[in-house]
């Protein structure tokens, strides 16, 4: 039996895992579960854990491991935790792709090694590492993903189109194709909206996660003040939030409203976030471009 299927005792903490719900995740209880999805139990908490931005207490419960999937949980702490401080991670990298080359056909080093690779800009190998997986959903979302990051979103719409044929009614597999349908635009913004608004609006799948998938969503619909309600239900569960904050950020310019104090609390939280970084090369490329003229004056 596949365990993350719906009669899989893997399938709840999974679900609750891509719900966001990580914090859930972490206090799980898996004593009942059988000795062979033990580990992939133990592979969800840490990755939750992770994801709540735990690096360091991961790096220390896996500071000395040769088993496979930790060492992939691993490097993957270390390179975030080298990020956090404003590093580039180049270690960690290397670490990826070594792991990867002894041990690519397991899927926790497809996961954990891909991202570090996605995120350190190769995504080339990163892809090509996945594309290993033996039907995996957890790589297949993270190729679409990917493709979406290269602005591939054909390449993006066929691996969701594969998925669904084999993964059914997945929770996944509908998050992957609202993604997916974030970028295809027109019907399926709405299309997208259903999905996170049944986990948004359930008291036990809401999370910041589900309820800024759904402002964006209605954002993208334009019903701003449905997505000023939902950014700040997001903020009410976590007021450092950084894509809530970044997210509301957005609305506000979109209102013509002053962004300053979303933007300073955003840099307080998180000042390596995208929008900050791409912003800042924006501003720096305008200098740049104002600098090769002057202005002329005639009296």
């Amino acid at each position: 039996m596949d365990p993350y299927s719906a009669e899989g005792e893997l399938m709840n903490i999974h679900n609750a895992f891509h719900a966001g719900q990580y914090s859930a995740v972490t206090t799980f209880d898996t004593s009942s579960f059988s000795s062979s999805n033990a580990l992939s139990a133990r592979i969800l908490k840490l990755r939750a854990q992770l994801a709540l931005g735990q690096h360091a207490a991961v790096l220390s419960e896996l500071k000395i491991t040769s088993n496979p999937d930790l060492s992939a949980v691993k490097v993957l702490a270390g390179y975030l935790q080298s990020v956090e401080k404003g590093q580039e991670g180049g270690e960690a990298v290397e670490a990826a792709r070594t792991l990867a080359s002894a041990q690519g056909e397991n899927l926790t080093v497809q996961l954990c090694c891909g991202t570090v690779l996605a995120r350190a800009g190769e995504t080339e190998e990163a892809l090509a590492l996945l594309a290993r997986h033996q039907g995996s959903l957890d790589a297949v979302a993270l190729i679409i993903q990917i493709h979406l990051q290269q602005n591939r979103t054909d390449l993006a719409a066929k691996e969701a189109q594969r998925a669904r044929k084999w993964a059914q009614d997945s929770l996944l597999v509908n998050l992957a194709e609202s993604w997916v349908g974030l970028r295809q635009g027109g019907e399926s913004y709405q299309s997208a909206f259903y999905v996170y608004e049944e986990l948004a609006q359930a008291p036990s799948t809401q999370t910041t996660h589900s309820l800024i998938g759904q402002a964006i969503c209605e954002l993208h619909l334009g019903r701003l003040p449905e997505a000023e309600s939902a950014l700040q239900q997001a903020l009410a569960l976590d007021s450092n939030s950084a894509d809530a904050l970044a997210n509301l950020m957005v609305l506000h310019a979109i209102q013509g409203q002053d962004t300053q104090e979303l933007k300073s609390r955003l840099e307080k939280v998180r000042p390596g976030h995208q929008i900050l970084v791409d912003a800042a090369a924006k501003r720096e490329a305008f200098e740049a471009a104002r600098a090769k003229y002057s202005p002329k004056f005639e009296v």
